[in-house]
């Protein structure tokens, strides 16, 4: 799934005067998990459904329903900061193989997440560089991006 991200998003968040139900809140959020991360992000709000779909629904609502919807960064931006910030935290990296591919999905290349994950090692260190690399390498492999040697 690729699509087009380039422009700021066409759903404003609601404002504080708005009138909006939790579900009004988590459809919107479905929307933009559906365009930013497909299966992938599914896959997870699947996943804590029957440990804690109250995490699956602030996930949905809150991170991708008020966050990023926010017109202020592109969908794009959005990802290289997410990159950036879950190889700082290490530990993460389920959570890069899903941005990575959201990174793809929203219009980043192979060689710009290969070039922001070397980034980071200046920042993060070498290990958790190296780390997320690994990530990409598997996420490139499955969506057939690997260089050929």
């Amino acid at each position: 799934m690729t699509a087009d991200f380039t422009t700021e998003p066409t759903t404003a968040p609601a404002s504080d005067t708005t009138a909006e139900t939790r579900q009004d809140r988590f459809e919107r959020g479905m929307e933009v998990l559906d365009r930013v991360d497909g299966e992938s992000g599914q896959r997870v709000i699947d996943a804590l459904a029957d440990i804690n779909p109250e995490l699956g629904h602030q996930v949905v609502a809150w991170g991708f329903g008020e966050i990023y919807n926010r017109p202020g960064l592109s969908p794009r931006d959005r990802q290289l900061v997410t990159l950036g910030m879950l190889t700082a935290l290490g530990g993460c990296e389920p959570q890069l193989d899903v941005h990575i591919n959201a990174a793809l999905n929203v219009g980043l290349t192979r060689d710009e997440i290969a070039e922001a994950l070397l980034h980071t090692a200046v920042y993060c260190g070498m290990p958790k560089a190296i780390n997320a690399t690994f990530v990409a390498k598997k996420v490139f492999g499955e969506r057939g991006l690997l260089k050929d040697s």
